[in-house]
């Protein structure tokens, strides 16, 4: 269910978005509030869960790894053990940045870093023993446009949505 979201939520969850690194004081001159009230409405959007985390993005290969690839996997069976075993392994394997279950012709779309050729072979390896029976490999050559914020600013240009879970009245 969506969280109700005024127009301070907005400008603050846009700002977050564009620095996440910024004050609390900072974050309060840009939407006028006062420091204490931003910092109170900061903390109601991560407790609704419209914040799930902040944090910093890193560049993978200035980081140490050069290979970044999609992997798109299908499982040999689909039951509710053969899928727990191969989320398990999805979870637990660091290599593994992102992974979601999809509709279509594939059952996985998987995001991977490696530091070399040989760190690959070994997360496919293990995701292809724990039930994967397809893994369809892509190459990440380039980035066309980074992870980017949620268009907050066009919200009210939306159609007629579900109920919305109220913020507190803090101003």
């Amino acid at each position: 269910m969506a969280v109700e979201l005024d127009e301070v939520d907005i400008k603050l969850l846009t700002a977050l978005q564009e620095d996440a690194d910024s004050t609390n004081v900072e974050l309060a001159r840009m939407v006028g509030l006062s420091p204490a009230a931003t910092l109170h409405r900061v903390r109601w959007l991560k407790e609704s869960g419209v914040i799930r985390v902040i944090r910093a993005q890193l560049d993978p290969a200035a980081a140490g790894f050069p290979l970044q690839l999609y992997v798109m996997a299908t499982l040999f069976r689909h039951d509710a053990r053969s899928e727990r075993v191969f989320e398990d392994q999805l979870r637990s394997l660091p290599q593994i940045i992102a992974a979601d279950i999809v509709a279509g012709e594939t059952d996985y779309l998987i995001q991977v870093v490696a530091r070399d050729v040989a760190e690959l072979q070994e997360v496919l390896v293990s995701l292809a023993t724990r039930g994967g029976q397809r893994l369809i490999t892509y190459l990440r050559l380039g980035e066309i446009k980074p992870p980017s914020r949620l268009p907050l600013d066009t919200l009210g240009e939306a159609p007629a949505r579900q109920p919305r879970r109220r913020r507190p009245n803090t101003k």
